[in-house]
């Protein structure tokens, strides 16, 4: 439930080191941005764990409850060490810095 929703989230990112929550799946995203993002970490060659927002079967609330938590508008969300990170624009900028690879190694 939407009650639920922030507890859940703070579980998923304190779980794994490296959360991606997306449109779609590391396999098949579902938007442009969501596959720039999986290309970006794949390229890294960093374990990380993908949250599909779109499922409503297994995260149901989680497209809207994910940009309250966060403060940002917009999916895919890069969680690294449990904080948030940016979108795709941001991981983009970053990686482009070597930035990201940096907060990933830390």
């Amino acid at each position: 439930t939407e009650d639920q929703a922030p507890a859940q989230i703070r579980s998923i990112i304190d779980r794994y080191p490296i959360v991606l929550f997306m449109k779609g799946t590391r396999q098949a995203p579902q938007c442009g941005f969501s596959d720039a993002t999986v290309a970006l970490l794949d390229q890294l060659q960093v374990d990380y764990e993908c949250i599909d927002c779109l499922d409503e079967e297994r995260n149901p609330g989680l497209r809207e409850a994910i940009k309250v938590f966060s403060e940002w508008p917009t999916i895919p969300q890069l969680y690294v060490g449990s904080e948030f990170i940016g979108g795709a624009d941001i991981c983009r900028d970053m990686a482009e810095a070597g930035e990201l690879q940096d907060v990933i190694e830390k």
